[in-house]
């Protein structure tokens, strides 16, 4: 199971490492870049609420395959494409890599959340550290393509092709997650997206995606721009909230099982609030440290106990997972830009406070992620 998710990670490292390469096959400007990268953002939020449906019908397994199969075809038509120069050509095999890459992580997170079920304790925020081990396995070898010159198009035929061939085999290892939808409580029928807990975790989800994904695209600037620090700082920065996110996720189900799961979001959010807050407004680069690794481990357990809340039922963990990632993947498309529209106004440093805020209603969703009583009988 593990491996599943540091192939998906290895995948989509892959795609990110060659980026620059990607723009300089089709001579764009950042702007441009940047819309032809929303392609994957789109291909996946039409993948990710399909996802249920389809898990439901054919099993997580079959699933995870057709994902994988699918990002593979996307990288190689947006790399042949890349290379002829076409950027229409390039964003339709992005928008397949993002359909494929939205189908494969629910699937793999239904999958995961019947794993918890089956051990009876937390183990989820380890799949999403094999997620994190294959991200930085994937973008080694990437660094390194780009420094031998490998074409472009062979990096992304060739390196996810051996990624997907073994995700096709360590797949026919998941449990049958999703082909027993009926057989154990309620019916999976009636749509997820009008289950209020099922929102409530999505949102809170959300705010935790956000401290996230804003820390991929504005740490290291943002290090940069408030303390004047040399960009190998701002990017030794990044590394640093990276390692701290993944030592939260791999030490994570130790105080889930613990303390549970509220308690422990809510000690999160307050983690994420705090650590933002330290680097925002102490100025000072040993306290800056601190904040970030506060706010890594923070941010950590968000996204990983959000599946496996809306997992608890393994009847409608299709839907409810795919709901969960669905609302969460939007503050990948919605956070970048909304504080890059913030920071043009007070600075890329204090821009980092919305996710400060956004903290707020997290923490007050987080008695969402309690496991259900048994309903009496």
């Amino acid at each position: 199971m593990a491996l599943v998710f540091a192939l998906n990670g290895f995948c989509f490292a892959t795609l990110a490492s060659r980026v620059p390469d990607l723009r300089e096959s089709l001579d764009l400007s950042n702007g441009a870049l940047g819309a032809l990268l929303l392609s994957v953002a789109v291909g996946s939020m039409f993948g990710m609420p399909a996802s249920g449906h389809l898990i439901e019908r054919w099993g997580a397994g079959a699933v995870v395959r057709l994902g994988a199969v699918v990002d593979l075809g996307g990288l190689v038509l947006a790399g042949a494409f890349a290379t002829a120069g076409s950027a229409p050509g390039a964003a339709i095999g992005l928008l397949a890599y993002g359909f494929g890459t939205g189908v494969w992580d629910v699937a793999m997170n239904v999958d995961g959340a019947a794993v918890e079920r089956e051990l009876g304790r937390s183990i989820m925020p380890r799949f999403h550290a094999g997620w994190s081990f294959g991200t930085f396995t994937g973008a080694g070898i990437g660094a390194v393509a780009a420094g031998l010159g490998v074409p472009l198009a062979v990096h992304y035929a060739v390196v996810p092709a051996l990624a997907v061939g073994v995700a096709v085999v360590a797949s026919r290892r998941l449990l049958p997650a999703g082909d027993d939808a009926g057989d154990t409580g309620e019916p999976a029928t009636g749509s997820a997206w009008l289950e209020p807990r099922t929102l409530a975790i999505g949102f809170m989800v959300l705010g935790f995606t956000l401290a996230e994904g804003a820390a991929n695209d504005w740490l290291a600037l943002a290090l940069v721009d408030g303390y004047d620090a040399p960009h190998w700082v701002g990017v030794l920065g990044f590394a640093l909230f990276v390692a701290a996110m993944t030592i939260g996720r791999v030490g994570g189900p130790v105080v889930l099982d613990r303390f549970g799961r509220a308690p422990s979001m809510l000690a999160s959010a307050l983690a994420a609030a705090v650590g933002v807050l330290i680097v925002v407004w102490t100025g000072v680069a040993a306290l800056a440290v601190v904040g970030i690794v506060l706010w890594g481990l923070g941010a950590a357990l968000g996204f990983p106990v959000g599946m496996s809340a809306a997992g608890d039922d393994p009847a409608r963990a299709a839907r409810r997972v795919s709901v969960v990632s669905t609302i969460g993947y939007g503050a990948f498309l919605s956070g970048p830009p909304l504080l890059g529209f913030v920071g043009d106004h007070v600075g890329t440093l204090d821009s980092l406070l919305v996710i400060a805020i956004a903290m707020v209603p997290a923490a007050v969703l987080v008695s969402s992620v309690r496991k259900p009583r048994p309903a009496a009988g």
